[in-house]
């Protein structure tokens, strides 16, 4: 085939597919071409050639058949769909076809860590459905609900990477970009979200009574599993295999995170969207890729059930106390491999005798980690139950056949012999016997003829296209036997064979074949016994990873000094010297106490921007979290209260191409928690009402804070600098003012000191001016500042500096606070007020006398109403 032939049959084949890219095996290659090769070329490094051919140029790249695997792995691990090609023989030569699309979601062999989930959404009958399916570990997980912002929460929490939405999700605005995440959203078959259609391939796959077993009759739910699986089915070959169990949760049995509040609170990534700096990269000293999972899957879904809070928290305090002990399973734990991906890998059919040995070793562990369990003060703990929970007898048994089976040190290839240890196989033995037997009598040929013919420079190899041959120097040809046949001239020696080395050969072929062949049928076999073992390794690497997420908890707070929480249900929040849990890694930290209880249910805070107020109000609301994810917490004590969920509302960024702005982004948050939080919520409001004028934001914030105390009635922190919200606090009887001290004079050098402590009483006012001299903002801008500040605080006009003159002189215009206008008349306030009929004076009196900052809006709202009808029936 020609060139352009072959880039004619791969635009052919790319056409066939919505892979973002294909690779076509050509002989021993896979290549890529035209755009395909120089996008790779960029992303993988690859070198791009220029082929020509009947007069056309085109791009190409190509990997070898045998490395094409870590190739994939680093483009779908970027988000990219590749298609393969590969190629198969026919009578007129040859033919190729696509045989698997590689996903995101379905990529087995990943070398990312971190949980990768394909999700399946669905809406059927007024219920969402959502699936989730870790192909690398065989977790495949089913919810249902009712409300599309708990599906926007599980996919934030799950940070799937890959996302198929059902036809009737598509286009539901309440889940925006289609499903309300930023994976790639692939719009998959209509046919294979069809209930009917799904539940058939569900009991096909796992069984005929496994959706009533598990409790999964949701339509919606169904639904969305079964999609998920054919997915799965028609993209890779054998990972439909790794999926071995099929499980339901309900989200009420965790706390309601939705993904505001898991993005406010930087639980897996900053602001930024990087790991360091989070949560989980603070705490996470585990020394297993499925440990650091398990520990993600707490942090991002704490529970509400005491007991599994109390059993995880009695784990963590006896690590903490026991130091020695924790190193040890520490150091036992670091031997182990992933055997939740090991175990997918098995049932796949894509595992290699380095993978099977790596599930002997982690096997080999068990014994160990229960003897450093049972011989310390752990064994007081939950922990000897959590290690005992796996069949440790058919892992021993498991663990010993693979230990008899295998070579110590295989091939990296499964089909060229090496794999078994002698004693596995009696057949097997026999031709290894007489392999070694034929390649004896190879190896020793080249001996044998120097001793026989005198010649010296004589040596007897092997390669691909010559076979077996003799090498003779041409300094000796002379001297060769007649039954040498020349094969081959080089430049400074020839190569020969003979009929006996030619029929050795042959045998030495033949043997090796029969060899790889035997062992790669036993291999097969071996590797379907263990994967039939599946579940009993998913068992075993569920413990391990639980124990370890457990010991690195207990790593950190021993190392930080954080103390077990006292969890109660219901109950208060009481911390005492509460500390953030990653801003106290950084920094030297002031502690501060925090008491909501019944009758103390919200905190207005108030204080300085730059005083810690958003950090005193995130620790409240990470010290709950970290409690109901069963670790010990920053403080020096802690009673807390269960609560079913934390709802935050802190800033907000414009979504200008969703046509959304800054203001309505923040109502947005603010009403999905006016709506979702309970009486046995917690919630913190950085700041309502801040985006809009100065008298709509209060109203906001002041119906905001009465709605949340009287019809909510839940645990709040609201911080605000909306100092007439202050009053509040005399009329509602669960509402208290808190603030942020400072230290200095409001003088006229603006000296001031933020102290970090948290204090009864609201304070007096933002120091706004303060914060931005300290930011560096021009010191005319500065000075300028204070002295509209001073008249605003006197209620007197203020004067629109420079406008209209050419030299930046002052002019006639000020700006009236009983108007709220300029006035440019080119007269003054008090002569305008000298012409005014008796009503007019009378108001204007009595609102020169009146003080907005000692004013509530309320009352300052009515008597504007009543200014405002006097001067009507004055005209």
């Amino acid at each position: 085939m020609t060139a352009d032939g072959i880039v004619g049959e791969f635009l052919a084949l790319k056409a066939e597919t919505d892979a973002d890219l294909l690779a076509m095996q050509c002989g021993d290659f896979y290549e890529f071409f035209a755009e395909d090769a120089e996008f790779v070329g960029d992303e993988l490094d690859l070198k791009v050639s220029e082929k020509s051919s009947h007069g056309s140029t085109y791009p190409m790249a190509g990997v070898p058949v045998d490395d094409l695997t870590p190739y994939l792995k680093a483009l779908v691990e970027r988000g990219y769909r590749v298609a393969v090609a590969d190629q198969y023989e026919t009578d007129d030569g040859h033919a190729r076809e696509i045989t698997r699309v590689v996903t995101p979601g379905t990529l087995l062999e990943t070398t990312d860590p971190t949980a990768r989930f394909l999700a399946a959404v669905v809406a059927v009958d007024g219920r969402y459905g959502l699936a989730l399916a870790d192909v690398t570990t065989g977790e495949f997980l089913v919810t249902t609900t009712d409300a599309a912002a708990e599906v926007r929460a599980e996919l934030h929490r799950f940070d799937p990477a890959e996302v198929l939405p059902g036809p009737t999700v598509r286009d539901d605005d309440s889940l925006p970009n289609g499903v309300g995440t930023d994976a790639p959203v692939i719009e998959y078959d209509d046919a294979a979200f069809a209930p009917g259609r799904a539940d058939r391939r569900l009991r096909e796959h796992f069984g005929e009574g496994v959706l009533d077993s598990v409790g999964l009759t949701d339509r919606a739910g169904v639904a969305a599993a079964g999609a998920v699986l054919a997915y799965v089915d028609e993209t890779g070959v054998g990972v439909l295999d790794a999926l071995t169990r099929l499980g339901t949760y309900d989200t009420g049995d965790h706390l309601d995170l939705d993904a505001t509040t898991q993005r406010n609170l930087e639980l897996t990534e900053t602001m930024h969207g990087e790991r360091e700096g989070s949560l989980l990269a603070t705490v996470d000293h585990t020394v297993t890729s499925a440990g650091g999972r398990r520990l993600r899957e707490w942090l991002t879904r704490p529970r509400r059930d005491r007991d599994v809070i109390d059993r995880r928290l009695d784990s963590v305090a006896a690590f903490a106390e026991a130091a020695l002990a924790r190193d040890r399973v520490r150091e036992v734990l670091d031997d182990a491999y992933d055997l939740e991906r090991l175990a997918a890998r098995a049932t796949s059919g894509s595992a290699d005798a380095t993978d099977l040995l790596s599930i002997r070793d982690t096997l080999d562990t068990l014994p160990a980690l229960a003897d450093a369990v049972a011989d310390s003060r752990l064994a007081e703990s939950p922990l000897p139950g959590i290690v005992d929970r796996p069949d440790r007898e058919t892992a021993a048994s498991l663990r010993a056949e693979l230990d008899a089976a295998l070579a110590p040190d295989p091939p990296g290839t499964v089909t060229e012999g090496g794999l078994f240890r002698r004693g596995y196989d009696d057949e097997l033995d026999d031709l290894i016997d007489r392999y070694e037997e034929a390649r004896g009598w190879l190896d020793g040929l080249a001996d044998r003829e120097k001793a026989r013919t005198g010649i010296t420079h004589l040596q007897v190899d092997r390669n691909k296209t010559d076979g077996y041959y003799i090498q003779v120097g041409n300094s000796e040809t002379d001297a060769v036997p007649e039954e040498y046949r020349e094969i081959k001239t080089l430049k400074n020696s020839k190569r020969y064979t003979t009929d006996e080395l030619a029929e050795r050969e042959r045998e030495v072929l033949r043997l090796e074949e029969a060899r790889g062949d035997l062992e790669y049928e036993l291999f097969g076999e071996l590797r379907d016994r263990v994967a039939g073992h599946a579940e009993l390794l998913q068992d075993v690497g569920r413990m391990l990873a639980t124990v370890d997420a457990l010991a690195s908890l207990a790593t950190h707070a021993a190392s930080q000094d954080w103390t077990r929480p006292e969890v109660v249900e219901p109950g208060p929040l009481v911390v005492e010297a509460g500390r953030h849990p990653v801003v106290e890694t950084t920094t030297d930290f002031v502690p501060n106490d925090l008491h909501l209880d019944s009758d103390r249910g919200f905190l207005l805070v108030t204080g300085p921007n730059m005083s810690g107020k958003s950090t005193y109000m995130r620790q409240a609301a990470l010290i709950v979290l970290l409690a109901q994810a069963g670790s010990f917490v920053p403080a020096r004590t802690a009673t807390v209260g269960v609560v079913d969920g934390i709802y935050t509302r802190v800033g907000a960024l414009d979504e200008l191409a969703g046509g959304r702005s800054t203001f309505m982004v923040e109502m947005e948050e603010l009403s999905n928690i006016l709506h979702s939080a309970t009486e046995e919520s917690l919630v913190v409001l950085d700041e309502v009402g801040r985006g809009t004028a100065t008298y709509d934001g209060i109203s906001i914030a002041w119906a905001t804070t009465e709605y949340i105390h009287n019809e909510v009635g839940c645990k709040c922190l609201f911080a605000t600098h909306y100092h007439e919200l202050t009053a509040l606090a005399d009329h509602l009887p669960r509402v208290e003012n808190v603030h942020v001290a400072v230290a200095g004079d409001d003088d006229e050098d603006g000296d001031i000191t933020f102290l970090r402590t948290v204090e009864e009483g609201p304070t007096d006012r933002s120091y706004g001016v303060h914060v931005a001299e300290l930011a560096g903002v021009p010191a005319p801008v500065v000075d300028r500042s204070r002295d509209v500040l001073d008249r605003l605080r006197e209620d007197r006009a203020i004067e629109a500096r420079g406008a209209g003159t050419g030299d930046g002189g002052t002019t006639q215009a000020v700006f009236d606070l009983g108007s709220g206008d300029f006035r440019t008349d080119g007269t003054a306030a008090a002569d305008d007020a000298a012409t005014l009929d008796p009503t007019t004076e009378t108001v204007l009196a009595e609102l020169r006398e009146t003080s907005v900052a000692e004013t509530s809006p309320v009352d300052l709202m009515t008597r504007v109403r009543e200014w405002q009808d006097r001067l009507d029936d004055g005209d």
